[in-house]
């Protein structure tokens, strides 16, 4: 590990599959933790999902390993590791770490210190702890999928949203409990509830909207357009050279506006195909207007917003990849190295870290254990 990197000496086993925990512990890799990844065994047929761009995307910086936990020796392999990581992660269904023995009672028997970070749909113990999901499933359990409705049928976020939001509370939660770890010497058990976590962060009532749409512009290309108070109305009347008809009795409220919608969206599309969606994007942002063009992944890449913010990040060889969201005053993200094919880290993790000999190594191999 590289010494200068802000966590190089934290070590977590990671359990975590799909988006929501390998994204946690991606964020906790690109600022120098050693994240072990447990990966099953597969049939070399299915091996090859491992090399899609989504698997990359989340575990990039992460050292692979290979273990059949369904098999004692598995089972006794993660219990030594546990004792030389600092933290373990999963987000599996609450059952799945306890049917092998894996829970946080088990854990700390094995290293009391130890940091245990667990992610379910409902939580470890809520009476509803089994129910199971992705993404979508969190999405309308919360009441998001309910909010976002388009002519009153929920439709939700199209993406998976609310995986990215417990990926950030855990990586965080994670930090703070190695600070309070730090300071007290206790380990904890971190018990992320993701339909919690989403519903938290919903607003109690919805703002009514002078108008929230998309508009085709000059260019063929689109732009997105809010109008969420008396101020942004203001500004909007301004970009559009203060209309007349937009001083009518009927527009002097947010309710009388909303009765208007289809006329204002004539009336706005009228406006924004004599300009280009940049150009429309950028007059009404010095308005106060919330606007922005609607990009494709190569307009995304040129974004100037994001450049400055330092949105993406590489080494050279995939330059163009989204970088850690969470800014650290000292120490900066990495890209190091690609993520890890099965077993990539076999030898490394099992010979010099768990002082495995090549012949216990090779033994594992040839009985299905790693």
């Amino acid at each position: 590990m590289n010494d200068n990197t802000v966590l190089h000496n934290i070590r977590i086993l990671d359990f975590t599959w799909v988006l929501a925990g390998p994204y946690a512990t991606r964020l906790l890799a690109d600022y120098g933790a050693e994240v072990i990844k447990v990966q099953p065994l597969l049939p070399t047929e299915e091996e090859n999902a491992f090399e899609r761009g989504y698997y990359d995307t989340w575990n990039r910086n992460k050292r692979g390993i290979t273990l059949n936990l369904n098999k004692p020796e598995g089972i006794e392999l993660v219990k030594k590791l546990v004792k030389v990581c600092d933290a373990v992660i999963e987000n599996f269904t609450p059952r799945v770490m306890a049917n092998w023995g894996l829970d946080y009672a088990n854990l700390k028997k094995i290293k009391p210190d130890i940091i245990m970070v667990s992610m379910s749909v409902m939580g470890q113990k809520s009476a509803k702890s089994h129910y199971t999901g992705f993404a979508p499933t969190v999405h309308a359990l919360s009441g998001l999928t309910g909010k976002m409705a388009i002519d009153g049928k929920p439709v939700g976020p199209g993406f998976s949203y609310a995986d990215h939001i417990a990926g950030l509370y855990a990586s965080l939660s994670l930090l703070a409990a190695l600070e309070g770890r730090r300071q007290s010497g206790d380990g904890q058990h971190i018990d992320l509830a993701e339909t919690e976590l989403l519903a938290g962060l919903l607003p109690v009532e919805d703002s009514p909207k002078t108008l929230e749409g998309i508009y085709l512009c000059k260019d063929e290309n689109w732009c997105a357009i809010t109008v969420d108070s008396e101020e942004a109305w203001d500004g909007l009347k301004k970009a559009l050279g203060n209309p007349a008809r937009a001083e009518d009795a009927g527009y002097t409220s947010i309710v009388n506006r909303i009765s208007h919608r289809e006329e204002m969206d004539k009336q706005i599309t009228a406006w924004t195909r004599l300009h280009t969606a940049a150009e429309v994007m950028g007059i009404l942002q010095r308005q106060g207007v919330a606007a922005g063009k609607i990009q494709d992944a190569a307009g995304l890449v040129k974004d100037p917003q994001l450049k400055s913010r330092g949105f993406f990040v590489g080494n050279g060889v995939k330059p163009f990849i989204d970088a850690p969201p969470v800014k650290m005053s000292s120490g900066r993200a990495e890209y190091r190295t690609p993520a890890p094919p099965p077993g990539h880290d076999n030898d490394y993790v099992y010979g010099k870290i768990l002082g495995l000999s090549k012949k216990e190594i090779d033994a594992l191999k040839k009985n299905g254990v790693i």
